[in-house]
């Protein structure tokens, strides 16, 4: 058992953290899993629906680190494959409305004052 005060923190923050990175990939393996079984038996509608899940799943695990980013791109790639070669078709998300960013109001800020021109260094002799 750790006895500095700091290393005691850690054990407790790194404990939090293992349960919440292992939550997230028991559901990203949980849609996997769901895809797997839909693709047997499945209908392309239902294939393309466990597909987009598993997928949302995996980018999500991705974002928060528990995968590394080329494993998301290998499993997606060989998913998608699987989907293609069973007939589903990609859904194509509706397209979001681009909202346009307001710019802040400028402030009004004193106006400076030009500065002062140097007077001509004299030459010594």
């Amino acid at each position: 058992m750790p006895i500095i005060k700091s290393a005691k923190k850690r054990v407790k923050v790194s404990q939090k953290a293992n349960l919440r990175n292992a939550k997230t990939k028991r559901t990203m393996r949980e849609a996997l899993k769901a895809f797997t079984k839909i693709l047997s038996s499945g209908s392309p509608a239902q294939i393309a629906e466990a597909e987009r899940k598993a997928v949302s799943a995996i980018d999500l695990a991705t974002k928060k680190a528990v995968i590394h980013k080329n494993k998301a791109a290998r499993q997606k790639a060989v998913m998608s494959a699987k989907a293609k070669a069973a007939g589903a078709k990609k859904s194509k998300a509706p397209a979001k409305k681009a909202t346009v960013a307001k710019k802040p109001a400028a402030k009004k800020s004193a106006a400076k004052k030009p500065a002062a021109k140097k007077p001509a260094a004299k030459k010594s002799k």
